[in-house]
């Protein structure tokens, strides 16, 4: 008999503690008023000191996970790392900025103003050129995903960004007309990515080697998590709490945002999973390069939407929708991955 695999309370209502966070913020921002804007005006180079605080706590605990050294088994899967490569670098990001473009340039032209659908489209940009570290774990434990596999692709994509993430965002930003400061873009990927990655990774060597992998994965891993998670939803307060006033003089916007990020997710989904079909691979490989290339890297969206457009901005407003809705989608598409098993 099979044990039934289940995600934890809070990762499985995560979108329900996002939407209380929401409401918290815009509450805090619409009756602070411009006491609010104390905080948002504790910024050293256009970067909000308090959020970045807590975006380096979201991401710090995620790159603790990722083991390099499983690289020596890249090997072993090419067609599935080739899958996972080809859709989420060569495909995702350019029908990502294609459905936004769509939708808030064309479909939404009555409702968001041509100067504003410009950052619109950038937040979804950020989104779709960061492939997921963390949460990808977790739907490939429950499709059954090859552990092996999962850990290699998300090593390799982790190592990819490093040098991939700002070409490919600043090319289409540059398709959007939004003005891209280069420097700023650099410095939050060093941040944001470069810093914590190599923190994890030296926190990940001297813990294992002084303590070792079980105690590590059992015992020292899961005090971090509700770190990484309470540091997400502070950062939702603050960043709702910013753009309270914005929302309830527009309050469709949220949905108006969601939907082409839905579309972008389900599309990317299928896309990979009828080409790992296609290629034969097994339902273990398949079904998480298919969950990598749906989700997204939200947490490093978030802090570059942030430190390029600010925290009041359209874009940061995108990224923190993709957090609201990820969740919910992502279990639509595990369930559909685990009827589908082959």
């Amino acid at each position: 008999m099979t044990t039934k695999k289940t995600i934890s309370f809070f990762d499985r209502y995560l979108s329900l503690w996002v939407a209380l966070c929401i409401g918290l913020g815009i509450a805090m921002g619409h009756f602070a008023g411009d006491g609010i804007q104390v905080i948002s005006s504790l910024e050293v180079y256009r970067v909000n000191i308090p959020v970045a605080i807590l975006i380096w706590l979201m991401i710090y605990p995620m790159m603790l996970q990722v083991d390099f050294s499983s690289i020596k088994n890249v090997g072993k899967n090419p067609k599935g790392l080739a899958l996972t490569l080809i859709i989420n670098w060569l495909i995702k990001p350019f029908t990502m900025a294609f459905f936004a473009w769509i939708f808030f340039t064309k479909i939404y032209a009555a409702y968001i103003e041509p100067e504003l659908a410009g950052e619109y489209i950038a937040g979804a940009i950020l989104l779709g050129a960061a492939p997921c570290t963390a949460m990808v774990f977790v739907w490939s434990y429950l499709v059954d995903g090859d552990p092996n596999y999962t850990l290699v692709q998300v090593s390799v994509n982790d190592l990819i960004i490093l040098v991939a993430f700002v070409p490919i965002v600043g090319l289409l930003l540059g398709i959007t007309d939004v003005r891209i400061p280069y420097d700023t873009l650099v410095a939050s990927v060093l941040i944001f990515v470069v810093v914590p990655l190599l923190a994890g990774y030296i926190t990940n060597k001297i813990a294992i080697r002084a303590k070792g992998e079980e105690w590590f994965k059992k015992e020292f891993l899961p005090r971090f998590k509700p770190v990484s998670i309470i540091a997400l939803l502070v950062t939702l307060v603050l960043l709702f709490a910013f753009q309270g006033r914005n929302i309830l003089n527009n309050p469709l916007i949220i949905l108006l945002a969601a939907i082409p990020l839905i579309t972008q997710t389900y599309f990317i989904f299928f896309l990979a999973w009828f080409g790992g079909r296609k290629l034969k691979l097994s339902h273990a490989v398949c079904a998480p390069a298919a969950m990598i290339g749906a989700s997204n890297f939200f947490e490093l969206a978030v802090a570059v939407a942030i430190a390029l457009f600010g925290l009041q901005s359209p874009a940061a407003l995108v990224t923190v929708v993709g957090v609201l809705v990820e969740v919910p989608v992502m279990l639509s598409l595990v369930a559909f991955a685990n009827r589908s098993r082959y």
